[in-house]
């Protein structure tokens, strides 16, 4: 589903940004949508860090029908060899056994998060192995669908705001952040315009 505030999003965006104006009008279905749970989304992410899409899909596969459904109490319950079996490196292996252990040990409590603010679900999940800021970030926009998420640690921003507002030459992470001062509470919907700048036919 398209988040209720994009419309509203698009309509400041447009008002406050010549740039993002433009891209809006050229892609003008551009919209975002969930992706499933919270655990599989995190898992998911952990299993495709530093291998291709097609690679991850394969190991992802294979990790599903051992587990038979992919949530915390299953991966519990999977021995190391089994996952490692899958595809798994060794360091993958104990990045997605200790996701698992704090969902079901309740170290990481996702009830909590909507009442939390974006720098809290931050802070409550990079302590999960294998977890940094930019995939939670992620996280916040793909599956929380949190409305103001500005990742300037991702390449693809990077590489989209450098085009689209500094001829192509380098920007900081100040920089960047000074420029998306007037997207606010709408980054989230900035970032998606500016990632479908690079590639409109796929998105991100």
């Amino acid at each position: 589903m398209t988040p209720e505030y994009w419309s509203e999003a698009k309509k400041h965006l447009a008002r406050r940004d010549p740039v993002l104006r433009k891209l809006m009008k050229r892609y003008p279905d551009a919209d975002l949508a969930t992706r499933g749970d919270a655990f599989q989304t995190l898992a998911r992410s952990i299993t495709g860090q530093q291998i291709s899409v097609k690679a991850a899909q394969s190991i992802w596969n294979r990790f599903a029908a051992c587990a038979g459904t992919v949530n915390a109490r299953n991966v519990v319950a999977l021995a190391p060899e089994a996952i490692r079996a899958c595809g798994f490196s060794g360091s993958k292996v104990a990045y997605v056994k200790d996701l698992a252990e704090r969902f079901h040990g309740g170290t990481i409590k996702p009830r909590r998060w909507p009442k939390m603010d974006d720098e809290a679900i931050i802070e409550d999940l990079v302590q999960v192995k294998g977890i940094g800021r930019w995939s939670v970030e992620m996280f916040l926009i793909f599956h929380m669908m949190r409305p103001n998420v500005l990742p300037v640690g991702d390449l693809g921003l990077q590489r989209a705001m450098e085009r689209a507002y500094n001829a192509g030459e380098l920007l900081s992470k100040a920089e960047m952040r000074a420029i998306g001062e007037k997207w606010a509470p709408w980054s989230t919907v900035a970032t998606w315009y500016l990632w479908r700048s690079l590639d409109p036919i796929n998105g991100l």
